[in-house]
């Protein structure tokens, strides 16, 4: 028997936590879909994620317009194990990004459409989100794609509003990603949305990723930056979001966190976008709801509770942030995932 690659570790449980959510039924069934060109690294993040880690939970396979070998990008030769058919049974269609930008072939717009129509999650990645459009799957939609292509998107595709700076974009059924390691973004955070924080946080540390990036979060950086350093050799504030982390229940203004990392409250927003992307008020509702996911999966503390833990003054803010980022209440989120009772597949 082959050597499998098992999960790492999980962390130490909390009182009232669980373990890994329990394979459902029938696996969700996630099939890629390689056009020739397919840029290699938008194919292997759906291939890492939900075939190679996602097992028992995701069944996987690569489809082709037609089944057999097609070209990547890099000249590799891509094996399909099936053609537009494996489209018709899928649960979820990922479409890697492919540097053929021309109209696809309309039998595979025509599968395409057909799967949305009967319910079918569709995601794309990079300049996957051109087929979408081809297909009339993004109009009057909010759409990502790589920052390069993002003009040319917009302008293709009058209907589609696209959002040149952005990791990713939620619609509900259609989701879309910005180019190449983004893909991990979006796979991570549809794993979540599937099946909790918890799982996605451990497929994340097996590929040695960061475990949430929102979808909100620029898609590049201005200014690169080590862990210990800024953008200018001067310190980072890295060790500032770390303890921010381990006392999300405290005050944590921007006044706060500055004098916390010994600087003034502009530099300190200044170096905050420019080591993150994003501001520190945004940076801490992710955190803070992350944190809530994560209290109501793993413990059975009252609303009330996991609002304070993680942050929140009470649990009517909890609630409200958790609705506008989560899309459904502190409740129902604990009835999902505690009680490991995930949907197999979409509505």
């Amino acid at each position: 028997m082959p050597a499998t690659w098992p999960l790492p570790p999980a962390a130490p449980a909390e009182p009232g936590g669980t373990a890994l959510p329990p394979a459902p039924p029938a696996p969700h069934r996630v099939v890629t879909l390689a056009l020739p060109g397919v840029i290699l690294l938008d194919l292997a993040a759906p291939t890492h994620l939900f075939g190679h880690c996602g097992h028992p939970w995701y069944s996987y396979a690569v489809a082709g317009p037609e089944p057999g070998p097609l070209t990547s990008s890099t000249g590799l030769d891509i094996v399909a194990g099936g053609g537009l058919s494996l489209l018709g049974t899928a649960d979820t269609i990922v479409v890697p990004g492919t540097e053929i930008l021309d109209r696809p072939p309309g039998s595979v717009l025509a599968a395409l459409s057909a799967a949305a129509a009967r319910g079918a999650r569709i995601m794309s990645v990079c300049t996957g989100a051109f087929v979408l459009a081809y297909a009339g799957l993004l109009d009057g939609r909010r759409a990502a794609t790589h920052w390069g292509w993002a003009a040319a998107l917009a302008r293709q595709f009058p209907a589609v509003t696209v959002d040149p700076a952005v990791l990713y974009v939620d619609e509900g059924q259609i989701l879309t990603s910005a180019g190449v390691a983004a893909g991990l973004d979006l796979c991570l955070h549809v794993i979540r949305r599937d099946y909790g924080a918890d799982l996605a946080a451990r497929l994340a540390r097996r590929t040695v990723v960061a475990p949430h990036r929102d979808g909100g979060q620029a898609q590049f950086i201005r200014h690169p930056v080590s862990p210990a350093s800024g953008a200018s050799g001067s310190p980072g504030l890295a060790a500032t979001r770390a303890w921010a982390l381990e006392n999300l229940g405290a005050d944590l203004s921007v006044a706060v966190l500055a004098r916390r990392a010994g600087v003034s409250t502009r530099t300190f927003a200044r170096r905050f976008r420019e080591e993150t992307g994003t501001t520190p008020a945004q940076w801490l509702l992710d955190q803070r709801v992350l944190a809530a996911r994560q209290l109501l999966e793993r413990t059975g503390l009252p609303v009330e509770q996991v609002a304070v833990r993680s942050g929140f003054s009470t649990a009517a803010a909890l609630r409200e942030h958790f609705a506008r980022r989560v899309a459904t209440t502190p409740t129902a989120y604990r009835r999902a995932f505690r009680l490991a009772a995930p949907a197999a597949r979409p509505a």
